[in-house]
């Protein structure tokens, strides 16, 4: 293949929301957004589109599509990404003054990719049946540094020619662009479990702690509700991110299948091989009174059952990253520190190494996957109660959205306060790690705060299931000022 080079292309158009506007109906366009530009991590936006190729995995099948051909494949989903990245000329080294990510892998990449590394149960029913990773290797991409307020047009291209020809083509898009409209959006969830189930269950994983299987696990629900046709999914993430701002929002149509994420976490980072990761764990919702907020966050800080949860979870990620990290690289810098965001308080912890010289951040993304703060500890027997205990698979929730780079830089968040769609429905799970000090009735509790930011994009009515009679019983969305 001949042989690209970078252009560079610098914006006036500092703002990335009218460039999404333009190009988010386009299959496989990926909006990596900053929308909580306060927080540390908050800098950069990007947005890949028009992919040069498309890579989607079910059950060990790897299907690989491009202009010129479609191949298949059976074997793991991470090793054959990892040989696709290295397939493609990777052009000169960025200039050093540009964002991260300048062209390379994107996209989800689901929890059941779990399966590829350890080897589970298959109790959970299947039913959303979408891959497990989708992914398109970009060319073509948007990069904005908020910090600096600017922008750039980013190609690979054969020549000056076609990079200009890509740049004329992107403002044409940008050009015919119909801002989204501020409408009011309205879904009623309903729940897979009942109250009293989501309890039982939290219980059996105290008992399995009880009987020394595990030290923590993490139990989800699910919340669906069935949208009316021609539902605008991205003009309902333009909506939450107003409402839900996270440093770690994203929007991504895969086409049959999109995502709006508002996740808070950042999963696994890379960049000139250091490697750094931010698990969460410890929970408090935001409140209105200063006196009130404050006082969370105290009891927060002062939560020994929170700080035991996050301290797992820190010991279980350096294992993970001492697989391919160099010998005695792997530190915590930061532990049980409080990071406040728009609606949630949470415990957040900063596990730093290097990067091995012989190991790429597909290594890294494989050995440290899924992540710990959505697993447990330990990690292999956790998912295994996981498997038990939920009744469907995960699909991308737990998982990993997020970017690897040409030149070896990488950047992922947990997918939580995630909404998947496909077809008429949407879907979201919430959860949390349950330890042997874990009271039933306050984790289901915390689940409901995690799940008010989006039930307020929706201005929402959850539609519960009561045990008793099997009736349906509404609740006000405003159940907590959490995220």
């Amino acid at each position: 293949m001949p042989d690209k080079t970078l252009y560079v292309y610098t914006l006036p158009e500092k703002d990335p929301l009218p460039w999404a506007e333009a190009l988010c109906a386009l299959p496989y366009t990926l909006f990596f957004d900053s929308a909580d530009r306060s927080h540390p991590t908050g800098r950069y936006s990007f947005l890949a589109f028009m992919p040069f190729e498309t890579i989607e995995s079910k059950n060990g099948r790897v299907t690989v599509t491009n202009s010129e051909n479609q191949l298949s494949f059976v074997g793991d989903p991470f090793r054959i990404l990892q040989q696709r990245l290295s397939a493609w000329d990777k052009g000169r080294v960025p200039p050093q003054d540009l964002p991260p990510f300048t062209g390379g892998a994107a996209g989800c990449f689901g929890y059941d990719l779990a399966r590829h590394v350890e080897r589970l149960p298959g109790h959970a029913t299947d039913d959303k049946a979408m891959p497990d990773m989708m992914a398109g290797l970009y060319d073509q991409v948007l990069a904005f540094d908020h910090k600096r307020d600017k922008a750039w047009f980013l190609t690979r291209a054969v020549d000056e020619k076609q990079a200009k020809a890509r740049l004329a083509h992107l403002r044409m898009l940008l050009s015919k662009a119909v801002p989204a409209q501020p409408v009011r959006f309205f879904a009623g969830f309903e729940p897979d479990l009942t109250r009293a189930e989501y309890e039982r269950r939290v219980a059996r994983v105290i008992d399995y702690i009880h009987a020394g299987d595990i030290f923590q696990a993490n139990l989800s629900q699910r919340f669906r509700a069935e949208l009316d046709s021609g539902f605008d999914s991205f003009a309902h993430y333009m909506h939450l991110r107003a409402v839900n701002p996270a440093p770690f929002a994203s929007y991504m149509n895969f086409g049959a299948v999109r995502l709006s994420s508002a996740s808070p976490e950042r999963f696994l980072s890379v960049r000139d091989r250091q490697v750094e990761t931010r698990p969460i764990k410890g929970t408090r919702a935001r409140r209105l009174n200063p006196d009130d907020d404050a006082s969370a966050v105290i009891a927060l800080t002062g939560s020994a059952k929170d700080r035991a949860e996050n301290a797992m979870i820190v010991d279980l990620l350096r294992n993970d990253m001492s697989k391919v990290c160099e010998d005695h690289s792997v530190d915590v810098p930061v532990l049980c520190d409080v990071e406040s965001f728009a609606r949630i308080h949470h415990l957040v912890s900063v596990v730093k190494g290097t990067l091995s010289a012989d190991r790429t951040p597909v290594d890294l993304l494989r050995a440290c996957f899924p992540g710990g703060s959505i697993t447990g500890a330990p990690k292999i027997r956790a998912m295994e109660i996981i498997e038990e205990l939920e009744d469907a698979r995960r699909g991308p929730y737990c998982g990993a959205l997020g970017y690897i780079g040409f030149d070896g830089a990488m950047d992922t968040s947990i997918a939580i306060r995630t909404l998947v769609y496909k077809g008429n429905a949407v879907s979201f799970n919430v959860g949390g790690g349950i330890v042997a000090e874990s009271d039933p009735a306050a984790e289901y509790e915390e689940t409901l705060v995690k799940a008010e930011g989006l039930l307020k994009s929706f201005e929402s009515r959850v539609v519960s299931r009561e045990p008793q009679a099997g009736a349906l019983k509404t609740h006000d969305s405003r159940l907590a000022t959490g995220n």
